[in-house]
């Protein structure tokens, strides 16, 4: 067999396409995986959207888990058969930022079956470009991480947004029994840092989201922690524009939170969540809104607020999520509730856009 099926993202087209192409040779310093789990992400449109793909057509598809099928003439430690989990990020290796676990800033950063994020020539993401939403993918052999037995390739896929719910948490320096708000709280990554808040010290969560029953479906992902939810559907139709968000936030959480870690994509829920903040409290925002902050910086100043922009997980975060796994002392039941044949990646992105059912976590198994 020397084909295999792939969704391809193409110039100027706003979709994928699912095609049969020619299986990856691997190289002297490459590793050849048959996928068995690809992680859904479905921002990896809207980014298509933008123009972040500079390599087109491409494979999409930057969570992948499974075995090892061949390996280059110059790699070691790394056999055929091991079971593995790909990191995706893609960097020059030797500047400042990666030589201290801090590769998502480096001018050439970039994600395997992802946009690119830096103003580098970024030369790995022109040969690795390609995703793992197919049937085999070849990756270099150092972003390969064997999988102890107890974590399987559906978890292992989407040990990536796991770790990008760590880089947020850590950043958000929480106090111990802190109160930690989460906007868009039913999506990938809101689910995600819900199931790791009680291990960065989270004593409260307020969860943020459009559909109250949606809400009510994630509560239990807290465990015993209190949760306070708000729907903005029930804030009134102007609620985005009459800070709707804001008063309901002054007369459920006076105090304000300790914490905040925003992934709304768009809307002005940032801006009115901001001003819910206790002195001295960290925003991490992760979303990629566009929408400009409506706080004027003499509040950020008087508050003594931490902004902080955050676009990706570093390798040292996806190795402690796997040690949490594999110790057992991260519980990730429940988190994934969609698995979708790679036939039907086309709908299964339509879903994940779309979002008309509870919908967390999704994987591809080819």
């Amino acid at each position: 067999m020397s084909t295999m099926l792939a969704a391809r993202a193409h110039p100027d087209s706003p979709d994928l396409t699912l095609e049969q192409v020619d299986i990856p040779e691997p190289g002297p310093q490459d590793v050849l995986i048959r996928v068995v789990a690809a992680g859904l992400a479905p921002g990896m449109m809207e980014l298509l959207k933008r123009g972040a793909f500079r390599h087109l057509p491409s494979i999409l598809g930057h969570e992948a888990a499974g075995s090892v099928t061949a390996v280059g003439s110059e790699v070691a430690g790394i056999d055929v058969g091991d079971r593995v989990r790909v990191h995706p990020n893609l960097s020059c290796r030797a500047c400042d930022y990666c030589r201290s676990n801090r590769e998502q800033m480096c001018p050439d950063a970039a994600m395997i079956g992802h946009a690119a994020f830096g103003q580098g020539p970024a030369p790995l993401y022109a040969r690795y470009h390609d995703g793992g939403l197919a049937d085999y993918l070849r990756v270099p052999w150092w972003l390969v991480d064997r999988l102890p037995a107890s974590i399987e390739f559906d978890v292992a896929a989407k040990v990536h947004d796991l770790a990008n719910a760590v880089r947020a948490l850590r950043s958000c320096a929480l106090p111990l029994g802190g109160t930690l708000l989460i906007t868009a709280a039913t999506g990938t990554m809101g689910t995600a840092t819900i199931k790791l808040a009680p291990l960065f010290g989270a004593g409260r969560l307020v969860l943020v989201g459009r559909c109250a029953e949606r809400l009510d479906a994630v509560r239990r992902l807290a465990g015993p922690l209190p949760v306070l939810t708000v729907a903005t559907e029930e804030l009134g139709e102007d609620w985005d524009s009459s800070g709707g968000l804001t008063r309901r936030f002054r007369h459920v959480l006076p105090e304000g939170a300790d914490a905040f870690v925003d992934y709304t994509p768009a809307g002005p829920a940032i801006g009115q969540a901001l001003t819910s903040l206790a002195t001295g409290a960290t925003m991490v925002h992760m979303g990629g809104n566009l929408t400009p902050l409506p706080v004027p910086m003499v509040a950020v100043m008087a508050n003594m607020w931490r902004i902080v922009g955050n676009r990706s997980c570093t390798r040292g975060d996806a190795t402690d999520v796997l040690g949490l796994l594999a110790a057992g002392a991260l519980d990730v039941e429940g988190l994934i509730t969609h698995r979708f044949a790679l036939a039907d990646v086309t709908a299964a992105v339509h879903l994940m856009r779309n979002r008309s059912q509870p919908m967390w976590m999704a994987v591809i198994t080819p």
